[in-house]
């Protein structure tokens, strides 16, 4: 299920931030006192983040968001094209939800924004990622070189959506 996060998603929210896993491909995990000084008491509640929710537990996050003009990959001159992001526990992974939520919140953004496209930036090292990619129907548009890695960089044209 994906919703609006709430109060108690806090923990869940340190724990993905914290996780060394889950910082591999994202610049490292982030020092747990230093997160539980940091994250609000209800966090990531804005416009284009989705809290995903398994058995009552959030268990990952979705987040579609512009992106950044300044940044190396873009489909339109002007850039701020929506850019699909999303990390998930550990104890998931492998398991079809990231597909599957990823897929739901591109249905979302295709009927609320029809038309535009939305972009994917992973680096070429994460292989889940890339393999996710592709399954959800991006398709390659460069590769180059950021944060100290290289990155592939697609897009997901609007109609071409699959889960």
């Amino acid at each position: 299920m994906l919703r609006e996060s709430e109060a108690g998603d806090r923990a869940a929210f340190v724990d993905l931030f914290a996780s060394p896993e889950v910082g591999t491909y994202i610049g490292g995990a982030r020092p747990r006192d230093e997160l539980e000084g940091a994250v609000p008491e209800v966090p990531g509640r804005r416009p284009g983040l989705f809290v995903v929710e398994l058995d009552g537990a959030m268990i990952g996050m979705i987040t579609l968001d512009r992106r950044d003009a300044e940044r190396r990959g873009h489909v339109r001159p002007e850039g701020g094209e929506a850019e699909l992001g999303y990390l998930f526990l550990p104890r998931v992974w492998g398991r079809g939800y990231a597909a599957e939520a990823c897929a739901a919140a591109l249905a979302w953004f295709a009927g609320t924004f029809p038309g535009e496209p939305v972009v994917l930036s992973t680096r070429t090292a994460n292989e889940r990622a890339m393999r996710l990619a592709a399954k959800l129907g991006f398709t390659e548009v460069e590769r180059f070189e950021e944060y100290g890695a290289e990155q592939w960089f697609g897009v997901l044209s609007p109609g071409t959506a699959s889960g």
